[in-house]
């Protein structure tokens, strides 16, 4: 019978009846405190004492004596009998002499008091938690559910060495990975230690928030952290990028495959298209011509097959983009859609093959502004070059009207207050076996320029296309800056002019695209590549075949998600380009190369150093000028925190 001052279990621990209030019980026990890194005692010595209500169904009777007095529960707490254990043995072992089998042995029961005398006569209750304790923790015994009463019944000697078995387990599984971890500490693992370091790699990674193994040896939880102690230790070699996971990025191109394109009336473009690239581009998704009247912009045409809202547009929307590292290309779309004629444009060996492609008609005037555009659904043969080839061709009858036709837009666009930035660009690769790294410098080329023009005037013409028809469409504009006066010349100049441009923005709504110098504009040459230019053909589409349009809210909607998709792609691959600069450097210690001073500040400058187009404050020995160069040198490299230092030669 419970009453006051009587000792009781409570969520498993000691608790005393304070007082009986009818069908309710107060009782005081000992409380604890959640913290944000765990569970602790709290108190001056160790633990607080709390009062809760509590039904009769909610506690089983620890003592089995009434008291008039209350018991010291902290004195209780404390008692400790060494030699419990060997009597709980004892006991068991008179116990199990009683029965025959297995089978009767375990179905035996026992009163937690009756036990207890038995196990030691002198038992009493204040000694009766440190017996539940020790009963609870035993191999030989087991806490049945015989609620109220405290009831325990035998194990089997079978069940006992199996009990004791895991438990030796754990103490050398706890044993070796305390030996672990004073080697983590001292960043000297061996072979075997791999796989204790999972979660470590999985923080590293950005897949999960936190790791236990960081916190038990005592490191800050910090990716950089993990990411050094990888490296440190050997898990990981240095040029290890965990960029891309780290902002929940796949490295591997999308799976899903593509639907064969329906059987349609294309219109059969003769004259040849030129698909200009660098020589290290495996994306060819756009081609141009001139047929002498009007401007042609053939785009490949995943479309035909991707449909609004299916599970391959649903996915191509998750990613935004194709994710374009050194260490190669994670692509929106599957690869297929780039070695498929009816899906990429591609170039057939020994000619002859057409491409199916979206393809913009652009009738110009004499300015270049458009005066028509027209879009269809086409079959075009393709000629893939480079830009190299295609500069020494630009006065070759095919693409001499298009360098024109480019360089007229260029002023068009101009005298509309277009800005035109050029700040040095690197092609970084990455050898997939011996992962040597390899930088070089882009050199800008009129080719380059020109494809360039002919892209901006498709998506210009694109967007009066979609305006004039009413087609709910992507818009890109982008609001004018507010001082846009630039008095310097050089790589000090074009920096400042990257400063004043305000954020793009995407919308239903067409506006002006100050930094091009357009009226209205939108994206519609990477379909294959960029989730906004595959949702804006979608549109285009739609409207061709005559089906139903994606209302202005739905698109909306999907161009944010991919938008947001697409800027975590950027901000990676800004860090990836960054993390094999880094490791660019530290494969090449006698580095040396140019810098350009493009801002003062103070005592310090920023300078820009086009061989890595990367930037880097430094204090000049001397007083420089804008635009001055000095040689500078790397220093102080490291990987995981993304910083390097570049001092003066």
């Amino acid at each position: 019978m419970i009453t006051k001052n009587s000792l009781v279990l409570y969520k498993n621990q000691i608790a005393q009846v304070v007082n009986v209030e009818g069908d309710k019980f107060l009782i005081e026990f000992f409380a604890f405190v959640l913290t944000n890194e765990n569970i602790e005692k709290i108190g001056s010595k160790g633990f607080t004492l709390s009062e809760q209500k509590v039904r009769e169904k909610d506690i089983l009777l620890l003592s089995n004596e009434l008291s008039s007095t209350k018991y010291n529960l902290e004195k209780i707490t404390k008692t400790f009998d060494e030699h419990l254990n060997e009597k709980i043995q004892e006991c068991y072992e008179l116990l199990a002499s009683d029965f025959s089998s297995d089978e009767e042995l375990t179905n035996f029961k026992i009163d937690f008091f009756e036990l207890s005398n038995l196990i030691d006569s002198s038992y009493n209750d204040e000694k009766a938690w440190n017996f539940y304790n020790a009963l609870v923790n035993s191999f030989e015994f087991i806490l049945t559910d015989e609620k109220p009463k405290i009831v325990f019944a035998l194990r089997s000697p079978s069940q006992i060495e199996e009990l004791k078995q895991k438990a030796l387990s754990k103490e050398n599984e706890q044993k070796n990975r305390e030996e672990f971890l004073k080697r983590l500490r001292q960043k000297k693992l061996l072979p075997e230690d791999s796989i204790f370091m999972g979660d470590i790699e999985a923080f590293a990674l950005g897949k999960t928030d936190k790791s236990k193994t960081l916190k038990e040896a005592g490191f800050s939880q910090t990716v950089e952290k993990a990411h050094k102690l990888l490296i440190d230790t050997g898990i990981w070699d240095f040029t290890k990028n965990p960029f891309p996971s780290r902002w929940g990025l796949s490295i591997n191109s999308a799976k899903e495959s593509l639907p064969s394109p329906p059987a349609e009336e294309r219109l059969q473009i003769e004259q040849k298209a030129f698909a200009i690239d660098n020589e290290w581009s495996p994306d060819p998704d756009d081609a141009v011509s001139f047929d002498g009247k009007y401007l042609w912009v053939h785009i490949a045409d995943p479309c035909s097959t991707v449909m609004p809202d299916s599970t391959i547009d649903k996915v191509a929307r998750s990613r935004g983009a194709t994710l374009y590292i050194p260490e190669g290309a994670s692509r929106m779309l599957s690869e297929e859609a780039l070695s498929d004629y009816a899906l990429g444009l591609r170039e057939k060996q020994g000619g002859g093959e057409k491409s199916f492609a979206l393809s913009f008609r652009l009738l110009l005037d004499e300015n270049c502004s458009i005066k028509e555009c027209k879009v269809f659904k086409t079959c075009v043969q393709v000629e893939c070059i480079t830009y190299g080839k295609a500069t020494e061709l630009k006065d070759s009858p095919e693409l001499k009207p298009l360098f024109d036709i480019a360089k007229k837009n260029i002023e068009r666009r101009e005298k509309q207050g277009a800005v035109t930035i050029n700040l040095p660009e690197v092609h970084i690769f990455v050898d997939k076996e011996t992962k040597q790294v390899s930088i070089e410098e882009v050199k800008s080329n009129e080719a380059a320029d020109m494809v360039r023009e002919m892209m901006l005037l498709a998506g210009e013409g694109a967007a009066h296309f979609a305006f004039e028809n009413q087609i709910p469409f992507p818009y890109i504009s982008q609001e004018r800056p507010e001082q846009i006066v630039n008095d310097l010349t050089g790589l000090a100049g074009e920096l400042k002019a990257v400063k004043s441009m305000k954020k793009r923005s995407v919308g239903v709504t067409p506006s002006s695209h100050s930094g091009i110098g357009v009226g209205m504009y939108c994206q519609v040459t990477s379909p294959l590549r960029r989730y906004c230019d595959l949702i804006a053909h979608q549109q285009l589409r739609a409207f061709l075949d005559g089906r139903e349009l994606i209302d202005k809210n739905t698109l909306l909607e999907r161009v944010s998600a991919g938008d947001e998709a697409s800027i975590a792609c950027k901000k990676a691959e800004r860090k990836s380009f960054l993390h094999w600069t880094l490791v660019y450097l530290l494969q090449n210690p006698d580095w040396t190369g140019d810098a350009v001073l493009v801002e003062l500040k103070g005592n310090s400058a920023l300078f820009l150093i086009p061989s890595l187009a990367q930037q880097t404050i430094i204090i000049p020995q001397k007083q420089l000028a804008l635009n001055d160069v000095i040689k500078v040198r790397a220093c102080n490299i490291d990987i995981p925190n993304q910083k390097v230092d570049f001092v003066e030669v």
